[in-house]
């Protein structure tokens, strides 16, 4: 049977490219909000950190009606770092919207998504977004989608997909780039048109494929997923088949079911072939689970997520101010966190040490980790972190490294200093070709020649550059870098900052911190310019003295700090330094307090 009143469609894109104010005004042109309703921008980026980064990191579920046709639509986010989520709700759709930049054109991710929903045998309509920037190259885009088609081998009918030129801020679509649409009619009909409606059998045994895991405190996990055949009842008895445990099986009852109706979960009593639901009273559920009917216990196939690349060590902190700010300090509360995210996140990796009180948390990225850690610290976790790590594989007997692919768009006076610095990162130049004014490099650098250099490459390009990369491959490892050829300035004492000893610590190199912040002794306070770390004495207060001298009375002129952000802190430092993550403070601070010690340890 084919379900003609439904589509499943994905919207993919690199970051950037405006999915989310796409679905935006999908959202209110099919007349999902009332005309006076006060609707915020980018309505489906409801979590605090992404309203706050302006990025998309979990894939969000919302539907439309058009022309009594209902279409589900999945959000998903742009990140590289994010991308575990883009694989898994590829399964639940039968289609994608491609949107792509008038002006960027296709970028690393774009590349990595489009692959993946290729391979699953999607249809896809090709949408040209944000046409009416004032640097928008149309056609060139166009023919940049198809030289990426070719190059992924796409099928003959893939490459025959649709285009659309849209404005997603405008709200509009058209089929012809030099005539702007009036709304987004036209995108609505192809999507009628193009994408496949679901096929399946409604009077077999029910099947459901989790992939997607929500929380709720009054009802506990929420599993959401796509009807693969038959038909799901409230309180309906279910088998669920567990591919994590070798295939085992257990039986359970559906308590709750809920339809996606634009923004909220809609009650329903029953949801047939090709619906996608949510779910509860199935308590240990997770993501690639199946739920079969009773009489029909047959287990879908889960697509397998990319592994891992880089890999962080949280630990309890064992700082001198350690339990004062945090409300969950201990490693039991640490341990049930990280495992606790498992269940949400598929390319996360989290494993026990011989240590009790450090656990190994591997992700797709920093930027993947440093999201897990904010919102750690939000929650109100204390903890330690150390220096990122990239995990080596060994292939054929060769120790290989991972390796990203990264696209840099640079003005044209900068592409110098980007070369020069990047080169000592063992990177290899793979294209070079000029837009307009600025200068497009794409290049294939260690995962851990990246590390440290964000910073960097936006001094060097003086804010202007976008940089951009995505995991490429592995490849046999490339020998030493060093990324980073400065040093620490190390807190001499524990006590309270004051302007005296500030005043004198400036001139040795940047401050993090300001007069009245509490340090203690090992704690870094700021950076070296040079090589080698530096004790100071940032708790020093000025000799007092009845005598009087000109000059010595003058106020003390402190440099305003740097206040580091925590993918700042990451970044910056070395293998001998932690971050102390509390909810109300980010620390850098040396593993070895004692100044003795880390001495003799150094030596």
């Amino acid at each position: 049977m084919i379900r003609e009143d439904l589509r499943n469609i994905a919207i993919i894109a690199h970051v950037d490219h405006g999915k989310t104010t796409l679905v935006d005004e999908m959202l209110k042109q099919s007349g999902t909000f009332r005309e006076n309703q006060n609707v915020e921008d980018r309505v489906m980026d409801s979590n605090d950190l992404e309203r706050e980064r302006g990025i998309t990191i979990l894939a969000k579920n919302t539907a439309i009606y058009y022309n009594d046709v209902k279409i589900n639509i999945v959000d998903t986010p742009g990140h590289a770092d994010f991308g575990g989520e883009v694989e898994r709700v590829l399964k639940m759709v039968d289609g994608v919207l491609l949107l792509v930049d008038a002006a960027e054109g296709t970028m690393p991710q774009t590349r990595f998504v489009l692959q993946k929903a290729l391979e699953l045998g999607h249809k896809l309509i090709v949408v040209v977004n944000k046409i009416d920037k004032p640097d928008a190259r149309v056609n060139e885009v166009v023919d940049e989608v198809l030289e990426l088609l070719i190059d992924l081998d796409a099928t003959d009918e893939q490459l025959d997909s649709p285009v659309l030129f849209c404005s997603g801020r405008e709200g509009t679509a058209s089929y012809d780039p030099n005539q702007p649409g009036e709304n987004f009619i036209p995108l609505f009909n192809k999507i009628l048109e193009h994408i496949p409606a679901p096929e399946g059998e409604i009077g077999e045994e029910m099947q459901v494929l989790v992939s997607s895991i929500d929380y709720n405190e009054y009802v506990g996990r929420i599993g959401i997923g796509r009807v693969e055949r038959g038909t799901i009842t409230q309180n309906q008895e279910v088998v669920i088949c567990d591919w994590h445990n070798e295939g085992q099986t257990y039986k359970s009852r559906v308590v709750n079911l809920y339809q996606i109706e634009g923004l909220t979960r809609q009650p329903v009593t029953e949801a047939k072939m090709g619906d996608i639901v949510c779910f509860s009273g199935v308590g240990d559920i997770t993501i690639g689970n199946t739920l079969c009917s009773v009489n029909c216990v047959e287990p879908l196939p889960f697509v397998k997520i990319s592994e891992p690349t880089v890999e962080m060590t949280f630990a309890v902190n064992d700082s001198p101010f350690a339990g004062q700010e945090g409300k969950f300090v201990t490693s039991r509360q640490l341990r049930d966190r990280l495992y606790r995210e498992l269940l949400k996140d598929v390319s996360l990796r989290v494993s026990d040490t011989d240590s009790t009180d450090a656990f190994k948390v591997s992700g797709r990225g920093e930027m993947h980790l440093s999201i897990l850690i904010e919102t750690m610290r939000r929650e109100g976790y204390e903890f330690s972190v150390s220096t990122p790590k990239v995990l080596y594989r060994e292939i054929d007997g060769k120790n290989c490294e991972p390796i990203e692919r990264v696209i840099i768009d640079v003005p044209e006076d900068c592409v110098g200093a980007v070369m020069e610095k990047l080169g000592s990162r063992k990177s290899e130049l793979v294209s070079m070709e000029p837009k307009g004014s600025r200068m497009r490099l794409e290049f294939l650098i260690p995962s851990r020649g990246l590390f440290g250099y964000k910073n960097e490459f936006l001094t060097d390009t003086k804010g202007e550059g976008i940089l951009n990369s995505v995991f490429d491959s592995y490849e046999p490892y490339k020998g030493d870098i060093v990324t980073r050829e400065s040093g620490s300035l190390v807190a001499f004492e524990t006590g309270e900052a004051v302007s005296y000893g500030l005043y004198n610590a400036q001139e040795r190199g940047a401050l993090f911190i300001t007069p009245g912040t509490p340090v203690y002794m090992g704690m870094v306070v700021g950076q070296s310019p040079k090589a080698g770390d530096i004790n100071v004495n940032v708790c020093k207060k000025k000799h007092i003295t009845n005598t009087r001298a000109s000059g010595s009375d003058d106020a003390l002129r402190l440099i305003p700090p740097k206040i580091m952000s925590l993918e700042q802190a990451i970044e910056f430092i070395s293998d001998d330094e932690l971050i102390e993550v509390t909810p109300k403070n980010i620390r850098i601070r040396k593993r070895i307090l004692d100044n003795s010690l880390r001495y003799k340890a150094g030596k």
